[in-house]
């Protein structure tokens, strides 16, 4: 905890972090929170919670719970979504809910989706939980002054039964969420703006096995742009298996069951080959996800995004 906490205050005081969104491996299930413009594009009510258990055996190491509900209203251009956050890294916590709405243009085999994300974030730092080298150290006697502020995303969704392309942009306030003093000055954490691409596709190889690929590429200021890459495969309509490798060197082993038509289970176990992987029994990220068809409309069924 004391050598995390020594990272964690370094970046506070510098207000230079980078990535500051929760770092999700099953991305591809859970774009809500990634891009606003996905809300009701499942055209099914649905509800995906995810909990990720980062860097096992670190300890302090990144906890992180995310749920998401969208639908498509009866008005088809329109959908709504809701998505909240708690991202716990040793003392600090980060946690946020926005609410969403996106409007659809319709195609005859395709919708072209813009979305947009409003609410709010905050920020808190448990100072009960550590136990510093040097108790007189005036960083850990300092006050941080924590407030809620405002945020937004913006999001462009094209998708098919076949395929999916989207970009969008996270943190567009760009506000300030802590202040600490530090040797008499003023220092401050700032959101960032982080970008997102994405895109896949579904290609039937046979009647019982479809072969799903993916990408992810973010990038924001002050940090490389990261990529994901994932294949995986479905069989018989009934679950996936699949794996990701991230450019910061880590491989994802992931599946997912369609329980019911309406309930899915997914798993997720990264292992990570850079620096941290002495250090390290590699993450767990779990999710559940549920539709729900209260417009008892006609579904295609099954659903690859």
């Amino acid at each position: 905890m004391k050598k995390l906490m020594t990272v964690l205050l370094i970046i506070m005081a510098t207000g230079a972090f980078a990535q500051q969104d929760p770092l999700f491996s099953q991305y591809m299930f859970n774009k809500l929170a990634l891009n606003p413009a996905y809300a009701g594009s499942r055209d099914i009510f649905t509800v995906d919670a995810l909990y990720r258990y980062q860097w096992v055996n670190i300890d302090g190491a990144p906890q992180t719970f995310s749920a998401s509900i969208h639908t498509p209203l009866k008005n088809e251009h329109i959908g709504l979504g809701l998505n909240v956050y708690s991202d716990a890294i040793g003392p600090t916590i980060n946690q946020g809910a926005l609410a969403t709405f996106a409007y659809r243009i319709l195609f005859p085999d395709a919708r072209l989706s813009f979305g947009l994300q409003a609410g709010v974030k905050y920020m808190d730092i448990f100072w009960t939980k550590l136990n510093p080298y040097d108790v007189e150290d005036p960083l850990f006697r300092t006050q941080l002054k924590n407030k809620a502020v405002p945020d937004a995303n913006f999001g462009i969704y094209y998708y098919s039964k076949k395929y999916y392309v989207g970009l969008s942009s996270k943190q567009l306030l760009q506000n300030q969420m802590s202040v600490v003093k530090v040797n008499g000055k003023d220092e401050f954490t700032k959101l960032l703006r982080h970008f997102y691409g994405m895109a896949g596709a579904a290609f039937s190889l046979s009647d019982q096995v479809v072969f799903r690929p993916s990408i992810l590429v973010k990038f924001v200021q002050n940090s490389p742009p990261q990529m994901d890459l994932n294949a995986s495969f479905m069989f018989a309509q009934t679950f996936w298996i699949g794996a990701s490798y991230r450019t910061e060197k880590a491989l994802s082993l992931m599946t997912e069951f369609n329980l019911t038509d309406k309930l899915r289970l997914g798993y997720s176990y990264d292992l990570w080959f850079n620096e941290l992987q002495a250090y390290n029994k590699g993450s767990h990220e779990i999710r559940l996800g549920f539709d729900f068809d209260i417009f008892q409309r006609r579904m295609v069924t099954p659903r690859y995004f």
